[in-house]
């Protein structure tokens, strides 16, 4: 074995590096003293140290080979009657503020920095100013802050917005179009939607069965391919879905304009028509560019209560579409799909952005029904057109052995049958928990457990969905990948050669991006909680135990889900050990268990908002 070893080094939040390789059994450690400058997510070269008889492998840092990340959000911290300051950074694994010789920042505020140089590990290393976000705790910055941290972005340049006004007023021509503006055509959204990317058209036919239309936003036609509209539309990946906004990819004048599918307007379309009978078996299917009016802008209880009172606008294409897709939903959950509805969380905000109270999503069957449509848009045309596909692995073995441990915790045992858990073998699971305090919990634990989607021009497979093929085409207004797909589907329509391999590269691109985004929005819920919480402390709350260490044991408060921890300094009736086997914290003489699961009343003491963290003691 070399004693150098090349890879990425992870940093935890204590400030100790780990590194994995190939080469190695197992990982090395790395003392924060000999990081060597390295931070969390950098192409490092190390060097192996003389083993100690019964200790793990540890090693040094001897080169940074390749920075993951040189842009940081923090709050300025001035020094009184010196001409710099400070950035402390929002990211607890950057271990060390950065100095920043700057007289011109003020204290308390956010700002975006970005490294310039750090040579040696004992000092700071500098960094310079590049934005300033706003003054620490403001709602605006403090959003604004979680978006950057993650290399995102936040508003266009005047040069985008000024392509974006340009090309809105590009003709569509809708003579060259099929014509979809007579038949019945609507959209279902959420009620604060103002992006409209798909409608659904629906008529009778002769013989009893039906011609439903999947209609999605032609972004193509308006975003050229290597425009500066498309590199931007690239860079970005995805809307940002956050608390209280959404960050779109594309200027608001097309997404919320010229390409969203509003009512009462002519829009230019690309469409999935499907002839098919109320069983939801396709007879026949077209693909291409149409012209469509929709008729009726619905949210997805408007919609409901049509269905439910048998009365309203467009009540029997509801009813017809309704049926269709309940058969859609059993066939999918016959052939094996992963049937998890996820709880969301809302927030209800002041006019300062400050939550006023925390609430589920309600789920409905509208929701079901675009779902079910939109699923059998992106599996028809992934069968048809095969380039770059949506793929999700079956979870590996590691992840489930975790996971069935996990579940062990709260008294699930689950008999793994093939050589990984199956979707139908957590679906059983999912029927055992609904409606138990510890359903959100176990669900989470499945999702963190599964492999992430993502995008591939190699098809293995959808786990997830238990299909053989599945793109994503239907929202290129907030998905670049569906973007692509149009513009691919589009030369395939006209007889032309599409080569998968010039897609490699952005499939990985996206498919990186998309996990910062989904960082990013899981931060704007987290800070939410935090910030709710923290308006009620030394209040009582019930809570459930979800994880326990050596340090303590964690709690979700089980109506907004926050989670935070009582340390095992506070439980000072006993000397408390941890058994990794139980997932639980035993006390030496009284054996007093805290295992996962258990229901506690506990009294929040207090927490912060700059670290997302809730303090929580026993209450009395």
């Amino acid at each position: 074995m070399a004693n150098r070893i090349k890879g990425i080094i992870t940093i935890t939040s204590l400030g100790w590096g780990y590194l994995k390789s190939d080469e190695l059994e197992e990982d090395v450690k790395i003392d924060s003293s000999l990081l060597n400058t390295a931070l969390h997510g950098d192409e490092v070269e190390i060097v192996l140290l003389p083993r100690k008889k019964g200790e793990k492998q540890h090693g040094k840092v001897v080169e940074v080979l390749k920075r993951a990340k040189t842009r940081f959000v923090g709050v300025i911290e001035k020094k009184k009657g010196k001409g710099f300051a400070f950035l402390v950074p929002d990211d607890p694994k950057m271990y060390k503020d950065l100095f920043i010789p700057d007289r011109n920042v003020e204290d308390g505020q956010k700002v975006l920095a970005e490294l310039v140089s750090w040579k040696d590990q004992k000092k700071n290393p500098e960094g310079r100013v590049i934005k300033k976000i706003g003054k620490k705790g403001d709602n605006e910055a403090e959003l604004h802050s979680i978006v950057l941290e993650k290399g995102l972005f936040v508003d266009f340049g005047k040069g985008i917005k000024k392509e974006a006004k340009k090309v809105s007023k590009k003709p569509f021509h809708p003579e060259k179009r099929r014509d979809f503006r007579g038949i019945p055509t609507f959209t279902i959204d959420p009620e604060d939607a103002k992006d409209f990317d798909d409608a659904l058209s629906f008529r009778e036919l002769e013989g009893g069965s039906y011609e439903i239309g999947i209609h999605i936003a032609d972004v193509s036609h308006y975003v050229e391919e290597g425009s500066k509209l498309d590199q931007e539309a690239r860079e970005r990946a995805f809307s940002i879905y956050l608390v209280d906004r959404t960050i779109p990819m594309l200027p608001e004048n097309l997404s919320n304009d010229i390409c969203s599918l509003r009512p009462n307007e002519d829009r230019a379309a690309f469409s999935a028509v499907f002839k098919m009978n109320e069983n939801g078996d396709i007879e026949e299917e077209w693909f291409g560019e149409t012209v469509i009016r929709s008729q009726k802008r619905f949210d997805y209880k408007e919609a409901q209560d049509i269905l439910d009172q048998k009365k309203g606008p467009f009540q029997k294409e509801l009813s017809c579409l309704a049926k269709v897709a309940g058969n859609l939903k059993k066939e999918r959950t016959q052939r094996g799909a992963l049937v998890i509805d996820d709880e969301e969380l809302l927030f209800h905000l002041d006019h300062d952005g400050r939550p006023l109270y925390v609430f589920k999503k309600e789920h409905l069957f509208t929701h079901d029904l675009i779902e079910e449509f939109m699923v059998l848009a992106n599996r028809r045309v992934a069968k048809r057109f095969n380039t770059l596909y949506r793929i999700h692995e079956p979870p590996d073995r590691e992840m489930i052995s975790n996971l069935l441990s996990f579940l062990a915790g709260f008294g699930y045992k689950i008999e793994v049958k093939g050589e990984t858990i199956s979707s139908s073998e957590l679906n059983e699971l999912f029927e055992k928990i609904r409606g138990k305090d510890e359903e959100f919990l176990v669900k989470k634990a499945v999702l963190q457990s599964m492999s992430k989607a993502m995008y591939s021009i190699e098809n293995k497979k959808h786990f997830g969905l238990a299909l053989e093929e599945y793109m994503h085409f239907t929202s290129p207004i907030r998905r670049y990948a569906d973007l692509l797909m149009h513009r691919i589907i589009k030369k395939k329509l006209q007889g032309k050669d599409v080569s998968a391999k010039k897609y490699n590269k952005v499939a990985k691109e996206i498919s990186n991006r998309e996990l910062d985004v989904l960082d990013a929005e899981r931060a704007s819920i987290a800070y939410k909680q935090v910030e709710y919480m923290l308006e009620r402390v030394g209040e009582e709350f019930q809570a459930i135990i979800s994880g326990v260490t050596n340090a303590g044991i964690f709690v979700q408060e089980l109506e907004t889900k926050a989670e935070g921890m009582i340390s095992v300094s506070e439980m000072d009736d006993d000397y408390y050990v941890l058994d990794e086997e139980t997932y639980a914290l035993i006390g030496t003489r009284k054996k007093k268990r805290y295992a996962l699961g258990d229901k506690l009343k506990v009294k929040l003491a207090g927490g912060s908002i700059e670290t997302r963290r809730l303090d929580f003691i026993f209450a009395k």
